[in-house]
C-alpha cells in the first residue's frame, strides 16, 4: 500500500463529487422539490376545490367531504404529475434563475451590495425563469387541475363518476376533445401568473435573505440584532414569507385561471378573464350585483389553505435546498492519483 487512492470502476468519489458540484443547482432543486411537493400537495388539492365551489364551505368540512367521497387518495389525486414533472420544471427554473444571476454578476449588472440591486436581480432572474418555464409547465398544470376537479367538472356536465379516470385517460380525453392545443387551455393566464409570480417570489426572497445577513457571494452570515433567530432557520423564514406574500398578490389571477380552465374542460361557453373576474366578484346577474366586499372575499376563498401550503412547501424547499448546497460545498476534494 503506497497511500494513494485507487479508482473504483463502479464508484469513484472524486468523479461523483465533481458531478454534484457541476450540477449543484439541479441536484439541490430536485431533492428539495420531491419532499416539499409531496408535503404540500393535499393542501394544493383542497385549494383548487375551494376556488371552484359555488357555495361557501369551510376547509375542515371540505376535507371531510373529500375523504368521505374519495378516500385518502382523493387528496393525492394527480400527485405523480407534479412529483415527476414539476420537480424537473423547478430544477430548470432554479438553473435559469441562478444562471441569470451569475450573468448579472459576471457583467457587473446591478452588482452593488444593496438591497435594491439584490432584489432587482432576483426579480429579473425570477421573471426570466417563470416566463420560459411556463411553456413546459402549462400542460402539466392543466392536467393536474383536470384530475383535481374531476367531480365538479362531471357535475357541470350532468354526469356521475364511477371509477375516476386515470391521469393517462384524462390526457387522452383532452387530446380527443381539443387536440394538442387543448393542453394549453388558459395558457395566457398561466404565462402571466408564472412570470409575475416567480418574479415577485425571487425578488422578495433575495431581498429578505440580504436583510438577514446573506452576502452576495451566497454565504449566510449572522442574523441582525433586531431579529434574534438562528441562521439555520433563515431559509425557512424567508421562503415561507416570500411564498405567502407573492402568492397572495397573484391569487386572484390564479382563481380566474382555474375557473377559465374548469369551464373549458367542462365544455361550457368561453368567458374571458375580465368577465370571469367580474362575475366572480359581482355575481352572475349584472342587474343585481353582490356587495363588493363579499365578491372580493369569494376571490380570496382558499387563500388560507394556500398560505399554509406555501409555508410548508416553500419553507421546506429552501431549507432542504440550502442543506443540500452546504453538503455539496463541504464535500472533500481528493488529491490527484497521478
Amino acid at each position: 500500500m503506497d497511500g494513494k487512492r485507487t479508482a473504483n470502476p463502479v464508484y469513484d468519489p472524486d468523479k461523483y463529487h465533481n458531478f454534484l458540484r457541476r450540477n449543484k443547482a439541479v441536484v439541490c432543486a430536485l431533492s428539495a422539490s420531491y419532499v416539499s411537493t409531496f408535503a404540500g400537495y393535499p393542501l394544493d388539492s383542497i385549494k383548487s376545490r375551494l376556488q371552484t365551489t359555488k357555495t361557501p364551505i369551510t376547509i375542515p368540512r371540505l376535507a371531510a367531504l373529500v375523504y368521505r367521497e374519495e378516500g385518502l387518495m382523493g387528496f393525492y389525486r394527480g400527485l405523480w404529475i407534479p412529483l415527476m414533472t414539476i420537480s424537473f420544471v423547478r430544477a430548470a427554473s432554479f438553473t435559469i434563475y441562478t444562471g441569470t444571476k451569475d450573468y448579472c454578476s459576471t457583467n457587473d449588472v446591478l452588482n452593488r451590495n444593496s438591497i435594491v440591486d439584490v432584489s432587482l436581480v432576483g426579480g429579473i432572474s425570477g421573471a426570466m425563469s417563470g416566463s420560459l418555464i411556463s411553456f413546459g409547465s402549462a400542460p402539466f398544470e392543466l392536467v393536474k387541475v383536470r384530475r383535481q376537479l374531476e367531480y365538479s367538472i362531471a357535475a357541470s356536465k350532468g354526469e356521475t363518476i364511477g371509477k375516476p379516470p386515470s391521469t393517462l385517460q384524462a390526457v387522452r380525453e383532452i387530446l380527443r376533445n381539443y387536440g394538442v392545443s387543448g393542453l394549453y387551455l388558459g395558457f395566457r393566464l398561466h404565462f402571466v401568473r408564472d412570470t409575475s409570480g416567480t418574479a415577485l417570489y425571487f425578488l422578495e426572497y433575495d431581498g429578505m435573505r440580504h436583510l438577514l445577513g446573506r452576502a452576495r457571494s451566497g454565504e449566510q452570515g449572522p442574523t441582525p440584532s433586531w431579529l434574534p433567530i438562528p441562521s439555520s432557520i433563515v431559509p425557512f423564514v424567508c421562503g415561507s414569507l416570500a411564498g405567502v406574500t407573492s402568492w397572495a398578490l397573484i391569487y386572484p389571477l390564479d382563481v380566474v385561471k382555474t375557473k377559465v380552465q374548469q369551464r373549458a374542460l367542462a365544455g361550457e361557453m368561453y368567458r374571458g378573464p375580465w368577465e370571469t373576474l367580474y362575475r366572480l366578484i359581482r355575481g352572475p346577474d349584472p342587474a343585481n350585483p353582490k356587495p363588493l366586499l363579499a365578491g372580493v372575499t369569494r376571490i380570496y376563498r382558499g387563500l388560507g389553505v394556500s398560505a399554509l401550503r406555501s409555508i410548508t412547501t416553500h419553507g421546506l424547499l429552501w431549507t432542504l435546498f440550502d442543506m443540500t448546497a452546504q453538503y455539496i460545498d463541504n464535500l472533500p476534494t481528493f488529491p490527484s492519483s497521478d
